[in-house]
């Protein structure tokens, strides 16, 4: 009876987080009031919130007591190639994306994406920043680079809504596949600038060199993500003919 009542407690504390009952820095219930709320001990009430704690949900904090550190995790595709467009669509994310910066520049002025691009310093590049926000808060800063000879140029209409679906549907560009990584690295003055005091300020940065069918490396992207708010799933299998 004990572990069912510590999970119950759990689970409705947990849908009340989710629900934004209580949202980021909100103080829940102390552990005083939950006993006396769920009518039960003070083990039991502990036993929930180490649960909550367990997942990212809260954090104790001395003098406050438990504080909502949950944010709304989403977790992204890492081994696809898939726009945040589609992204939004399959998951039902309610992100309002901005666009910061859309500019021609030069491949020489971006060194690591010249290299990662194999490209010539003279060579052109259009270079779109845009964010995805929550009620105001940004949670995702993307950065991108494409191949001027490939992309001509980007509206501010396009960038606001999906560029995939331009290259793709308007452009008939074919995109084929990309290689990725993941690094967790500290907020430079543009993240600052974008996301806020945020502890602590590092972000999960996803860093992609995408390719078009016939090889050509044509896209740069940089990622962002709050590296308290990231989270990648895969699918991983043992390969238990090579073990044998």
């Amino acid at each position: 009876m004990a572990q069912k009542k510590f999970i119950s407690i759990y689970e409705q504390l947990k849908n009340q987080i989710l629900s934004e009952q209580y949202q980021y820095g909100d103080q829940i219930p102390s552990e005083n009031e939950l006993v006396s709320t769920y009518g039960t001990s003070r083990e039991t009430v502990r036993k929930a919130l180490e649960l909550l704690a367990n997942d990212g949900m809260i954090q104790k904090i001395r003098g406050k007591g438990s504080v909502v550190i949950y944010q709304g995790i989403t977790e992204f595709p890492f081994s696809e190639l898939i726009s945040f467009k589609e992204v939004q669509n399959q998951l039902g994310l309610k992100h309002q994306t901005e666009l910061i910066v859309n500019e021609e520049v030069r491949a020489g002025d971006y060194e690591r994406v010249r290299l990662a691009l194999g490209l010539k310093a003279e060579e052109k590049l259009i270079h779109v920043i845009r964010t995805r926000s929550i009620k105001g808060k940004v949670k995702i800063l993307d950065e991108d680079f494409f191949l001027k000879s490939v992309v001509k140029s980007i509206t501010a209409s396009v960038a606001k809504k999906s560029i995939y679906d331009y290259l793709e549907n308007d452009l008939a560009l074919d995109i084929s596949y990309s290689s990725k990584s993941i690094t967790f690295e500290p907020f430079s003055k543009l993240d600052y600038e974008m996301f806020g005091d945020i502890n602590p300020p590092y972000t999960a940065t996803v860093r992609s060199t995408v390719y078009l069918k016939d090889t050509t490396q044509f896209q740069y992207n940089i990622s962002k993500h709050l590296a308290t708010e990231f989270k990648f799933k895969e699918f991983s299998r043992r390969l238990e003919n090579l073990l044998q």
